[in-house]
């Protein structure tokens, strides 16, 4: 079976959540099949594995529509996409589409890091159903990384295609930290928000409870334009915030293995790898009460109102009690180990040998 995996939209400096499910699936997929990589620019290659390669045009081009018909000449027997957009027309090859989740049909505005038109297409797109539905449908079956949002292609009767779960998974931030036994406490008193700054994102939340938590700080550490870094200080002017405005996987692990809690007051998710890092050190995670937190967090984590500072407040300081903090990190990591590259890799080899396998009968 021949499987091209699509690795164009591989981030060419630090991954974003698409960029690090591509590189850490298809490393982990490489140990169990052959498989060629699409790229759209070499310097995607720094971050991906050393695997036969091919370069085609980029996702975001004109020729996206049709580009199935350079893969054509590839004579793949299953191509597997992390994203839900590839074009399919006149493929001679099984497809198999990839949702995360729903997020911006309830929250609309597009990543800033996007191109204009592209953002007003993208706009445009998440108006209505129909356009998700058809381009499901024109694949052969669909991946997702939850539960939570296979359950929404469900409800919104988004495809009649096979729908598979391949969870998401976080790459291992420290050997170091990850292999450091246990402890009954946290070393600071401090909260690690890794997220955006977009609406949805609640960050609001966060700051505003750390003014009622004032021996604590609050590192925020994902790039953050000057303005909202203003708009968000003027908020609380008494909450501890450090901002970090980006940072390095060292940085990152060891702020995080030092902290008393990861905290997110996120309104909606598709998955929630900060929360798989930070249980897998054992840190436990204080996060808003949604679907998808429940199925990721589990039994380890403490759950609250997202529009509820005070909330927040009370779990934080739950934590503090005796016993409480070493319980939750002991389940944290029991939580975290249900989600790592091998065990999704496997999974989604099922998933196309399955394809290819159904293709193979129907083709008979």
């Amino acid at each position: 079976m021949r499987i091209v995996f699509d690795c164009r939209y591989t981030r060419i400096d630090q991954h974003d959540g698409i960029s690090r499910y591509t590189a850490g699936l298809i490393t982990a997929f490489a140990k169990l099949h052959p498989v060629t990589m699409l790229i759209s620019d070499h310097r995607q290659l720094d971050m991906l594995p050393s695997l036969p390669w091919e370069l085609v045009s980029p996702p975001e081009s004109i020729h996206e529509p049709f580009i199935a018909h350079t893969i054509n000449r590839l004579n793949p027997d299953v191509v597997f996409t992390p994203m839900q957009t590839m074009g399919s027309w006149g493929r001679n090859y099984r497809l198999v589409l990839t949702v995360h989740d729903l997020i911006y049909y309830r929250n609309r505005t597009p990543p800033r890091n996007l191109p204009w038109a592209i953002r007003v297409l993208w706009r445009l797109y998440h108006l209505s159903w129909w356009p998700q539905r058809m381009l499901l449908n024109r694949s052969d079956a669909v991946v997702t990384v939850s539960q939570t949002t296979k359950d929404l292609i469900r409800q919104h009767n988004l495809t009649t295609k096979p729908v598979s779960i391949v969870p998401n998974a976080a790459d291992t931030l420290d050997g170091a930290h990850a292999a450091a036994p246990p402890r009954s406490s946290p070393a600071t008193r401090s909260l690690v928000y890794m997220g955006s700054f977009m609406g949805y994102k609640n960050v609001d939340t966060l700051v505003r409870a750390m003014a009622k938590l004032p021996e604590y700080e609050l590192h925020l550490m994902s790039r953050v334009t000057d303005a909202e870094r203003a708009r968000l200080t003027a908020l609380e002017p008494t909450a501890g915030l450090v901002f970090h405005n980006g940072s390095t996987d060292e940085e990152y692990a060891e702020v995080l293995s030092r902290a008393t809690a990861l905290v997110t007051a996120s309104l909606d998710e598709g998955f929630g790898i900060p929360l798989v890092e930070s249980m897998s050190l054992g840190i436990p995670v204080v996060v808003s009460d949604i679907p998808i937190f429940r199925e990721i967090g589990g039994s380890a984590a403490l759950f609250f109102d997202a529009n509820n500072p005070d909330a927040l407040v009370t779990e934080v300081r739950r934590l503090e009690q005796s016993g409480v903090w070493a319980e939750r990190s002991v389940a944290s990591r029991r939580e975290a180990a249900r989600f790592n590259w091998d065990a999704s890799a496997d999974h989604l080899l099922s998933v196309l040998t399955a394809t290819a396998g159904r293709a193979r009968r129907k083709l008979r």
